[in-house]
């Protein structure tokens, strides 16, 4: 049995890029304000054409431009950013580039890690542009709550599967949660490798769920840190592909269901699954 690898104290922050235009100089300007630690950054690039990430690592000596090779998603490129870093980086920061960063924020995520000696994610607060809190550490979605929520989520937003899942009535507190966002994780390393890192077959949406869910099971606590926060203010990537994101969200949920439940027995209710998201998506992108 290989013993697990054991790692330094160093902090190393990784953003998974493509084409984020104007959005990464704020995320690594505010970056700067976030933490007094020396923090190495990784560019994942999954291959920006708009040359920032480039720039901006040739501008930046913390700052290094890594290409993955292709458009691996959000998780592969991701994983393939923590893979550049050295033995000594023990403290991972996955975050989208769309971000701002809060004064202190980083630091604040690390102190919050220091009493949660079995926690392997930690998130932070996250504000929309609006100043509104996104519920951003909620309970994995069980097939009740998961259903209850696709279903009815749209149409009625008070319904009890979506206000259980998505956990909005809790106050703002230091706690443990099912799953965190992925648009700002810190990960302690010996916990991210114990599950082999975000599952590559999530292109893009719950490769965070799927995480906290596995993380969970190897023992680890995902812990909500809302003494930090940051603000996710949106950026380009996916504006202009929203019928091709939904389409894309809605095979991830059922993957994330269909791994979960495994079995002749589930495939009747997985095929029932399988119909209910098709017509959502339908009509979805029927709206204009």
């Amino acid at each position: 049995m290989t013993e697990p690898k054991t790692y330094g104290d160093a902090v190393a922050v990784v953003t998974v890029t493509y084409s984020p235009g104007e959005t990464l100089d704020r995320f690594l300007d505010t970056l700067d304000k976030a933490t007094e630690r020396e923090v190495q950054v990784v560019l994942a690039d999954n291959g920006s054409v708009d040359g920032e990430p480039e720039r901006a690592a040739a501008e930046r000596d913390h700052v290094r431009f890594v290409p993955t090779g292709g458009n691996l998603g959000y998780g592969g490129g991701a994983n393939a950013g923590v893979a550049a870093l050295g033995d000594d980086v023990g403290w991972v920061v996955v975050a989208n580039p769309d971000l701002e960063w809060d004064p202190g924020s980083l630091d604040a995520l690390l102190e919050v890690a220091g009493r949660w000696p079995h926690g392997g994610a930690f998130g932070p607060l996250v504000r929309e542009a609006d100043g509104t809190v996104y519920p951003s550490a909620r309970l994995l979605p069980s097939l009740g709550r998961g259903i209850g929520h696709a279903v009815l989520g749209r149409i009625w937003k008070g319904n009890p599967w979506t206000r259980s899942y998505r956990q909005e009535a809790a106050a703002p507190s230091e706690r443990t949660a099912g799953w965190l966002s992925g648009s700002c994780l810190l990960l302690r390393r010996a916990a991210f490798d114990s599950v082999d890192g975000f599952d590559t077959r999530y292109f893009m949406y719950f490769e965070d769920v799927d995480l906290g869910d596995r993380l969970q099971r190897a023992g680890w606590l995902n812990v909500y840190a809302p003494s930090a926060s940051v603000m996710h203010i949106g950026g380009r990537s996916t504006a202009s592909a929203s019928a091709r994101m939904l389409a894309v969200h809605h095979a991830s949920a059922y993957r994330y269901l269909a791994d979960r439940h495994r079995g002749l027995a589930w495939k009747p209710v997985l095929a029932a699954i399988k119909l209910g998201l098709a017509l959502r998506l339908k009509l979805e992108t029927r709206r204009p």
